[in-house]
């Protein structure tokens, strides 16, 4: 009998999307049941030197804007043809901007193989009059596939160098599936687990930025540590309040996988979210966060802000509940009208 092979295409280039592609790149050489060759969509740039990132990136095997000084593997090819990319493609990793996923999907309409599965490393919501939409769902109703996702305390730059770190993989029903996952990003320095909990993994992923967001706010202030724990712990009952509203589905133990408590603690401590935040607050608010993500992040978005005010929507809309720290991080939908002692005050 022949083993069917696995072929993997990644959805995304940036700095989290590159490093997936080097822990996957590892994977199909090693595993008999994969295809060697990773393909790579890049939304195609013109560096200041000329060349297109596509040709450098096929040229160096390394990301030179989004994450340089890292080989990705001689099997990772990057393709600007997002058409072409997909194409004989039966195991789909989506890792772009929240915000861009829904013009991707439908682009990607009627493109992609019938046996197809997908995996959303994006952490984001979307807020319709008729309701929130988590990015797997958009991904599942839209493509008509199967869609898990992968979440956790996973800092890109720290994966890359190949410091220890755990994922979560969350899926619905299918645990096979859920295993090939686990088995095609998992290497000695990246533990991955599963749990049956999709929404609440993905959930976990979406909400701790909008906690990242008022950690960052603490640090500016210099409102000390006692502080900042106190803000996480708050944040954690919050998220979990916020997910069970959702979905009553979510399990408690999900907030005790790496994609809750530990990666609201990574992110709060390290991530690009307290990290403009800080800066927000240095600045006494006269900075806005469009221009502080341009310069801090280099290319990279900002998703703590837009959430806050995808959650206050879902809140404002749906359940008139009452969550202090979301709200009061959500006085208007980019916090800069009001004074920053006033959004935690």
């Amino acid at each position: 009998m022949i083993q069917k092979k696995y072929k993997v295409t990644i959805i995304g280039s940036g700095n989290w999307g590159s490093v997936a592609a080097k822990l996957i790149a590892s994977n199909t050489l090693k595993f008999n049941s994969f295809h060697d060759e990773v393909r790579m969509w890049v939304f195609e740039e013109t560096l200041p030197n000329g060349e297109k990132l596509t040709d450098i990136i096929n040229k160096t095997n390394e990301n030179v804007k989004y994450l340089p000084g890292i080989t990705l593997g001689s099997n990772v090819v990057a393709d600007p043809d997002l058409e072409h990319a997909v194409k004989d493609a039966n195991m789909l990793v989506f890792v772009t901007p929240h915000q861009f996923m829904e013009g991707i999907c439908k682009r990607l309409v009627g493109k992609i193989k019938g046996d197809a599965e997908a995996i959303s490393l994006i952490k984001g919501m979307e807020v319709k009059p008729e309701g929130p939409r988590m990015i797997s769902s958009l991904i599942s109703k839209q493509l008509g596939v199967n869609c898990c996702v992968l979440m956790g305390a996973n800092i890109a730059n720290e994966i890359a160098l190949e410091k220890f770190s755990e994922a979560t993989v969350g899926y619905k029903e299918d645990e096979e599936v859920a295993q090939r996952w686990v088995q095609i990003f998992g290497t000695p320095y990246f533990h991955v687990s599963a749990v049956r909990d999709v929404e609440g993994v993905e959930l976990c992923g979406t909400l701790k930025n909008v906690v990242a967001v008022a950690a960052g706010f603490i640090d500016g202030l210099e409102m000390g540590n006692n502080t900042k724990a106190a803000i996480m712990r708050i944040g954690l009952n919050e998220m979990k309040a916020f997910s069970k509203l959702m979905f009553p589905s979510v399990c408690d133990r999900t907030f005790f996988e790496s994609c809750g408590v530990a990666d609201l603690i990574t992110t709060c401590m390290g991530g690009r979210n307290r990290k403009v935040a800080d800066a927000f607050a240095r600045s006494g608010g006269k900075r806005s966060f469009h221009e502080l993500e341009a310069e801090l992040l280099h290319g990279q978005k900002l998703q703590g802000v837009s959430t806050a005010e995808e959650v206050y929507e879902v809140l404002r809309q749906r359940f008139e509940q009452h969550q202090p720290l979301k709200e009061g991080l959500d006085l208007d939908p980019s916090f800069e009208s009001h004074g920053i002692d006033s959004v935690l005050g």
